[in-house]
């Protein structure tokens, strides 16, 4: 389906940052970001709250203006704005869910409740956490520490990482396996001892 009139003048519109651009964007498309998020969480099984899903929801838009609207400058017209929209929503919406769910495995939502409740000890708890952190990382390249401390502390995506450290998304994947297998070879080296 060929680019649509409306949808060519909002891009532009945005583009070119006329007031109320946005909010008319918003308001077009906050249901087929909404209609993402639920097919997605359906389709993994998963049960999203009302915050998850608003949440997630301003990720997405929040990639659309990032950049100056780089996803909406980035359109070539190959298919209707709202296809590509999709895929970019369904794209977010996948890393954001299995971001989420990763934390809750790993236990870093009930952490970060304990840590809130608890106030024995508040101040020592993290500086030991960072201490040890700083321990398990010696053994990693500057850039590889780097890309583990914003993927697993600050829990920034591939983009993100990227762009924070000025090298490109494609290869960040690649640092972090290295840097894995790097923990775990010192992890097994220690547990030998």
């Amino acid at each position: 389906m060929p680019l649509r009139d409306i949808d060519r003048q909002l891009i532009e519109r945005c583009l070119r940052k006329e007031p109320g651009a946005w909010n008319d964007f918003v308001d077009r498309y906050m249901g087929l970001i909404y209609h993402v998020i639920h097919h997605v969480s359906h389709a993994r099984t998963l049960q999203l709250s009302e915050a998850d899903i608003e949440d997630i929801a301003s990720e997405v838009f929040l990639a659309i203006v990032e950049d100056e609207y780089g996803v909406l400058r980035r359109f070539k017209g190959g298919s209707s704005l709202p296809t590509y929209l999709t895929v970019v929503a369904r794209r977010i919406c996948v890393k954001e869910v299995v971001k989420r769910y990763r934390d809750e495995q790993l236990g870093h939502t009930s952490a970060h409740r304990a840590s809130v409740e608890e106030e024995d000890d508040i101040e020592s708890e993290p500086i030991a956490a960072a201490e040890e952190v700083d321990r398990m990382l010696e053994g990693l390249t500057e850039r590889e520490a780097q890309v583990i401390r914003l993927y697993h502390l600050k829990y920034l995506n591939y983009r993100q990482i990227g762009k924070e450290l000025g090298i490109a998304e494609n290869s960040v994947g690649p640092i972090l396996a290295r840097a894995r297998q790097r923990l775990r070879r010192q992890a097994e080296h220690r547990a030998s001892k």
